[in-house]
This record gives structure tokens, sequence and C-alpha cells, in this order.
């Protein structure tokens, strides 16, 4: 095995991802590994891939979105890829923007509801 190559364990020890988590990615084709009879192995593209993946559910990006992002890049290339990104982020930066506000919100009425019974009980 060549060091540019990942086995199915070392990807999951890599990215701290579970087997099935793995597969998953596999099954809806965000990932193509290279298979030697049951044996799959990563190589470089989908390392990049990877991290792309992992990123883009950080921010909270659905799979899906992420799956025809990568697709974007494949069949239009790079420029075409960035653009959606773009749209992608924009839209993306209005929901967390909105759960970042609700969260505000249930945070504050939590905040004062504790004081008021803090302040009952002393």
């Amino acid at each position: 095995m060549t060091e540019s190559r990942r086995s199915f364990k070392e990807m999951c020890a890599e990215f701290d991802v579970t087997p099935r988590t793995l597969r998953y990615y596999e099954y809806i084709e965000l990932l193509q590994p290279d298979r030697e009879g049951r044996s799959r192995f990563y190589g470089p593209r989908e390392v990049a891939r990877m991290k792309l993946i992992l990123r883009g559910r950080k921010f909270g990006f659905q799979l899906e979105d992420i799956r025809q992002w990568l697709l974007i890049y494949e069949n239009e290339g790079t420029k075409a890829q960035m653009q959606a990104w773009v749209e992608l982020a924009d839209r993306q930066l209005l929901e967390l923007a909105e759960q970042k506000s609700q969260l505000n919100e249930a945070m504050d009425e939590l905040q004062s509801l504790r004081d008021s019974i803090a302040a009952e009980i002393r």
C-alpha cells in the first residue's frame, strides 16, 4: 500500500468517524474509494473530499447540499463550484443567524426565570 492511500480503518481513525458513517458517505456517493476485493482504499481525492464534507457538516450544511456542491466541481469546474459555494454560504449564514437569535432569546428567558426563582428561595 502506498502512503497516499488510506485503508477504511485509517480513514475512520484519521477523521474520527464511525465505520457506519464512512460507509454511508460512500452509499450516498460522497466518497468513491478504490476497491480491491472487499477492501476499500482512499486516495488523495477522497481524503480531500472527506475534509470538505466534514467542514460542510461543521457549518451545518445538509449532506445532499454537500453532494451537489461536489458534483458541480466534477461537471462544471472550479469557478462554478465557487459560485455555488458562495450561494450555499449565504443561505447558511442566514440560517445560522436565525438559530443564534433563537438561542439568545432562549438563554435570556432561561436566565430571567432562573434569577426570579433564585430570588424567591432566598
